[in-house]
């Protein structure tokens, strides 16, 4: 079993995706994955989030027109069917003034940036 940290601060709809298809498969492996949601990525991870995240490029516009299954969906998979923690930043929750009950259920409670570090501690970290 491996470890994966995932930290996603874009707020772009393929670095959403892309980081979310990386959490979703790697927990549905069996693998021990950590995400640590924070700065733009965050807003997208209310319950109610009526808005969606820009595309980058063509191939985001893509997504949407082909109906690529929806990276909430994806990373709600990975930590339903995976077990993935899925961590909002404490400092981010503060900035946009989050209350914990407004951000997805599926979320672990907030985190603060240090803690997340240390328990990446020997994982393979990527950023999006």
């Amino acid at each position: 079993m491996s470890k994966v940290s995932i930290v996603v601060v874009s707020g772009e709809r393929e670095r959403l995706q892309m980081a979310a298809m990386m959490a979703s498969v790697a927990a549905v492996s069996g693998d021990d994955v950590s995400v640590f949601l924070s700065m733009n990525a965050l807003r997208y991870f209310y319950k109610d989030a009526a808005e969606s995240p820009p595309a980058e490029g063509p191939f985001g516009k893509l997504l949407v027109e082909k109906k690529a299954p929806d990276f909430k969906q994806l990373f709600k998979s990975a930590a339903e069917l995976g077990d993935a923690k899925i961590y909002p930043c404490s400092m981010a929750v503060d900035v946009l003034g989050a209350k914990p009950q407004q951000l997805e259920p599926w979320l672990r409670a907030p985190l603060g940036l240090t803690k997340f570090l240390s328990d990446a501690e020997g994982a393979q970290v990527w950023s999006f």
